[in-house]
């Protein structure tokens, strides 16, 4: 997800990462009280993790799964509007004309929705004597890009990698990422139940421009705080400009679909 920049300098962003429980009216209220405490710490931008309100698996997303709007994105614009935050609300299951998405839902600090973004890329992994995992059992991708403008620059990412796929690839993929773009990158993660039948990596986690981890959670519930500083992200740009020396000439990345 891309975050263009607009005006603000600095600013603070919080990466909620929420113990999920299999009753979704705790996770609601949970999560809703976690992003006022974000706010309260001065956060412009709080994103919650990757199916925040219902546990991560196939069987569960058709059994949780509501339309948008709903429940939990009602509950999400409203929180945004009573903090006056962009709100990047994880994601949720969706049912729409009979198929199920794995939806994210952004809202701006008057409580607008500004994106609903279905995933593209299901995640099906088949780890021989670690993991099998298949989303496309039950959910449909997306066919759709969806950015939206703020007044900051970065990516972030709600995710729930594993305890396989998460200690080799979740702070490797977020550091080659953020030097690749030369952008904040940062991950919210849902924190680790190790009684679950998909147990979380956790450890959200912010990345600098230059690859270096800002901030990162360990396991448990907790809100990951990191202070934005675009004016580091113009200097590493100078310094490096790599988006000056594309050769449009020989390449370029071409959306398929508006």
């Amino acid at each position: 997800m891309v975050l263009l920049e607009r005006a603000m300098a600095t600013f603070r962003l919080a990466l909620i990462q929420l113990q999920v429980s299999s009753v979704k009216s705790d996770n609601l209220t949970r999560a809703c009280g976690l992003v006022r405490e974000a706010a309260t710490q001065g956060a412009k931008i709080v994103s919650l993790p990757e199916c925040f309100n219902c546990p991560y698996g196939t069987k569960y997303f058709p059994q949780y799964a509501e339309k948008i709007p709903g429940e939990s994105t009602q509950k999400l614009s409203e929180v945004a509007k009573e903090c006056s935050i962009y709100l990047i609300g994880g994601s949720v299951p969706e049912e729409d004309a009979g198929k199920f998405y794995n939806t994210c839902a952004v809202f701006g600090p008057d409580g607008t929705l500004l994106i609903k973004y279905r995933k593209l890329h299901l995640f099906d992994i088949d780890v021989p004597g670690k993991i099998t995992f298949h989303e496309s059992e039950t959910l449909s991708p997306g066919d759709s890009f969806s950015t939206f403008d703020t007044r900051c620059q970065l990516l972030v990412y709600p995710g729930a990698f594993n305890l396989t796929t998460g200690p080799a690839h979740w702070e490797l993929l977020q550091r080659g990422r953020a030097v690749d773009n030369q952008v904040y990158v940062a991950t919210a993660s849902p924190a680790r139940d190790d009684q679950a039948s998909y147990v979380a990596w956790g450890h959200s986690t912010v990345v600098s421009p230059w690859g270096d981890v800002l901030a990162k959670a360990g396991t448990e519930e907790t809100i990951v705080y990191s202070d934005i500083d675009l004016k580091r992200l113009a200097e590493i740009r100078q310094q490096i400009p790599i988006f000056s020396q594309k050769r449009s000439d020989l390449y370029a990345v071409e959306a398929k679909k508006p």
